[in-house]
């Protein structure tokens, strides 16, 4: 009988999951969101009204955000600029990136490539070391679909429950044809990408 993989980790390898969900999200869009500084100060400011509300947001002051948007300052320091990059993105097109994980979760699936610290229980005369090992894995529509409820808590598992139950069905077990006394447990991520 086959046993579940018990994650031993906490919310930190979660928000990692999330960040790569939205990430993933983010690279969904159908045409590309403004790549100036001029046009990506433009873009915030109509969406959240005020330049001290984007002043706010990208951490500098309404005057420095002014002499962005009129061009007298056009080379703002890379911290400011990553900001600035972040919140564009996380703003441009909702509706598709939310049509984009809806699809995932109903139709074409996704890939997670993670990296984590896997320890194993195994019959005598195997390997129960714990190593470090960099997965790729193709979720089906079912997975992506559980991954994502746990994300936005529609469930009641986690995410990182969600990829722990993942890997093994499908990379150790490879849909139960192996393996099938295997226990593994992921004690850690320390990277995850995910793509749509």
């Amino acid at each position: 009988m086959p046993r579940r993989i018990r994650p031993q980790t906490g919310p930190a390898d979660d928000a990692l999951i999330g960040q790569a969900i939205e990430r993933a999200s983010r690279e969904t869009y159908t045409t590309t969101p403004p790549r100036t500084l001029q046009g990506q100060i433009n873009y915030l400011l109509r969406k959240l009204g005020t330049a001290r509300a984007v002043a706010a947001e990208i951490g500098v002051t309404a005057d420095s955000v002014n002499r962005y948007r009129r061009g007298a300052r056009k080379h703002p320091p890379s911290h400011v600029q990553s900001r600035i990059d972040e919140a564009v993105r996380s703003r441009w097109q909702p509706r598709v990136q939310e049509r984009a994980r809806r699809r995932a979760a109903q139709q074409t699936g996704m890939t997670v490539e993670f990296r984590a610290t896997f320890g194993y229980t195994a019959p005598i005369g195997t390997t129960d070391e714990a190593r470090e090992r960099l997965l790729t894995l193709h979720l089906p529509a079912p997975w992506a679909s559980r991954l994502l409820d746990a994300q936005y808590g529609r469930t009641t598992e986690s995410p990182n429950e969600v990829l722990a139950q993942a890997a093994l069905d499908l990379y150790f077990q490879e849909r139960g044809t192996r393996a099938r006394r295997l226990d593994v447990e992921i004690t850690g991520i320390d990277y995850i990408a995910a793509r749509f």
